[in-house]
């Protein structure tokens, strides 16, 4: 193996471990807030870490299903539409992959378990077809800033995105750089 091949197989690990890194840290996020949620409805008198360690079990799980999801192209049919449409298709269509691949993952744990867990009602939204849905939705609007953020960042490029966001003084320059280039161009 050359070099140079070596290297972009390096460069395309790295890329790839940042991805999952940044989806599964989201989707901890999501997680985590989901169950604060649920102790704070429930009144629950302390924090349930097991209940957190789950959530950060299926935030690693998902991200790499999310990963294999987007290498096969999940949810890329409406990428020709104007920004908002796949974005919100993608929140929709991965949020969806989520609850499917859930309910899948218990059925299959359950049949590990022995033919009594096996059978067991689904587990998303309390095992109902409405709560599921409500989950799903939940899912869905968590998931569209994640969308939205990554296919701009698509656009403009992820180290500009990152610079508008956290670099102080990025938005005067970029602001000054768009006037620049709205008075050199012609007007349509």
């Amino acid at each position: 193996m050359t070099s140079e091949r070596v290297h972009k197989i390096k460069e395309k690990a790295v890329e790839e471990f940042r991805s999952f890194f940044v989806m599964a840290l989201y989707l901890w996020f999501v997680f985590g807030l989901m169950m604060l949620n649920e102790a704070v409805i429930l009144k629950k008198p302390s924090i349930n870490f097991l209940a957190q360690g789950f959530a950060v079990i299926n935030a690693l799980v998902l991200a790499k299903v999310m990963l294999v999801a987007d290498d096969l192209r999940f949810g890329r049919e409406l990428d020709h539409l104007p920004l908002a449409w796949p974005i919100l298709y993608k929140a929709v269509m991965f949020g969806l992959l989520f609850v499917v691949f859930h309910e899948v993952e218990h059925y299959v744990v359950g049949w590990f378990s022995g033919p009594s867990h096996a059978l067991t009602l689904p587990t998303v939204g309390g095992g109902t077809w409405a709560g599921a849905a409500c989950v799903w939705a939940i899912m869905s609007v968590s998931l569209a800033p994640f969308f939205a953020m990554r296919e701009v960042s698509r656009l403009v490029g992820v180290g500009r995105v990152w610079r508008l966001m956290f670099q102080p003084g990025a938005r005067a320059a970029f602001a000054a750089e768009e006037a620049g280039r709205s008075r050199a161009s012609p007007a349509a």
